[in-house]
């Protein structure tokens, strides 16, 4: 029998190697298309995320956690989430369909009425796909996840790319996001054993409802806080306003996807399956918090390091006002991680009414104060918004207290090292190479001197969890 140890590692490493491609194949293509098109493309994309992203949390209505919480999945459990997703999809895109011109007429822009329609078509596909994402999820089916998301992004990708290089602009990043969605649908349909039947019982939904209702009004306000900054900037600036921000989170997300992803495929169900023992599940949630920060600090912090030479290399200098807005949210991104092991934390205690009222709590805060924030300008804005969110970890932890017992000094213990070690190889490598001119060498330089830095104290300072994960990697066979 497989233990719970054994699990998660296979899942850990698959979630690496999904979301380490992911991350790479999205960079391939994003340089590409970085350099075909400009910020006013990304701009016109990206006032538009809100609203797919809200309509896909209403479509999918938090059903594919409530399924990995539950002890028991039946058929029925999984065709009454297919049904009431598809048909509440359908029934959301109508509704934007018909709101398009109000949306365009709110930014001022009537090119967004066709390019909604067109966009907005995303959830509309997801939502056939949300059961079968439950399956694979719910059943840690990791390398499943990525033999179906890797052959959708290069599909995606180069859909997009071929648009773009035929000048088609803003339309070949809405091309590539709905090819995306839709191979990746085909692929959860063929990897999971499960099929939908006709007959329609929506009755399970109510013992879900009580679990998944939380969740729902929690990702929305997650959605609409992730993608305020975005909408504000469009509604008070200009679209290449909007392009710059759209850039830089891009990086910033690829960079802490890498982490985050790969602990947010197995955290939920992995934790519900300690949730009996308090202790083990304490044990568990530290134990991937060292394994979290041990990665995502120097991940994220190198990124900043080299983000004006990245951008200059990758993009082109037509994206250098994007560095600044790039290094302050890789201050957040590397904090990402740890956040979502806490609320999925406090998701498999099933205390998914905390989670909601923590995460509406933390919506409105920053809503009020980037609405106050934005006659100053972009980069106050951003610096609020993460200020917020890396702040916002403290209440987490309280409510992660009062569910397992970890105290702030444990946390602080499992998270601070590697933290104040990647900062300062960070600020080490930062020192050692700001005479070197060419921006190719210093760009290289950075990056070894860096990565040399960290792996060097990590090894001497005997740090268990890093030996942990080199011997698993030598000795692993998966």
């Amino acid at each position: 029998m497989v233990t719970l140890k054994e699990k998660t590692a296979r899942g850990l490493v698959w979630g690496a190697v999904n979301n380490g491609a992911q991350q790479l194949l999205n960079l391939l293509f994003g340089i590409v298309l970085a350099r075909l098109l400009d910020d006013t493309d990304y701009g016109m994309v990206g006032m538009l995320t809100i609203f797919t992203a809200v309509a896909g949390t209403l479509q999918e209505s938090g059903f594919t956690a409530a399924l990995a919480n539950r002890r028991q999945v039946k058929h029925e459990d999984y065709n009454a989430v297919f049904w009431f997703s598809a048909l509440m999809g359908a029934g959301l895109y109508i509704v934007l369909f018909c709101c398009a011109p109000f949306i365009a007429r709110f930014y001022g822009d009537d090119r967004l009425i066709p390019l909604a329609r067109y966009v907005f078509l995303g959830f509309l596909i997801a939502s056939t796909g949300t059961a079968h994402h439950a399956y694979l999820f719910r059943n840690l089916m990791v390398k499943q996840k990525a033999e179906a998301q890797i052959p959708a992004l290069i599909l995606s990708g180069m859909a997009g790319v071929a648009m773009a290089y035929a000048g088609m602009s803003y339309w070949g990043i809405a091309t590539q996001t709905l090819v995306y969605i839709t191979v990746t649908n085909v692929f959860y349909w063929r990897l999971s054993a499960w099929r939908p039947t006709w007959h329609w019982d929506f009755r399970p939904l109510k013992e879900m409802f009580g679990f998944s209702s939380k969740l729902l009004v929690t990702n929305l306000f997650t959605q609409v806080s992730n993608n305020l900054l975005s909408a504000l900037l469009g509604r008070f600036f200009t679209p290449n306003v909007v392009g710059q921000y759209t850039q830089s989170a891009k990086w910033n997300t690829m960079g802490y996807s890498v982490v985050s992803g790969m602990i947010g495929s197995v955290a939920q169900p992995v934790l519900t399956e300690a949730s009996n023992d308090r202790d083990r599940q304490r044990n568990v949630l530290r134990k991937m918090t060292r394994f979290a920060a041990l990665l995502s600090f120097p991940a994220m912090l190198g990124l900043a390091l080299v983000a004006e030479e990245l951008i200059v290399i990758a993009i082109t200098d037509k994206w250098l006002p994007c560095v600044p807005i790039l290094q302050t949210l890789c201050l957040w991104g590397a904090f990402m991680p740890i956040i979502t092991l806490y609320t999925n934390l406090i998701i498999s205690k099933g205390k998914s009414d905390t989670y909601m009222w923590n995460t509406i709590a933390l919506s409105l805060t920053q809503i009020v104060l980037l609405i106050l924030s934005h006659p100053y300008g972009i980069q106050i804005m951003v610096v609020c918004f993460v200020c917020i969110n890396i702040g916002w970890l403290f209440v987490w932890q309280y409510f992660v207290k009062q569910a397992i017992g970890l105290t702030l000094w444990m946390a602080a213990k499992d998270i601070l090292p590697f933290a104040l070690i990647a900062g300062g190889t960070t600020f080490l490598a930062w020192f050692v190479t700001s005479g070197v001119e060419n921006v190719y060498l210093r760009f290289l330089s950075k990056v070894l001197a860096g990565a040399a830095g960290y792996i060097a104290v990590m090894w001497l300072s005997h740090a268990k969890i890093f030996k942990e994960c080199i011997s698993f990697i030598l000795k692993k066979k998966l």
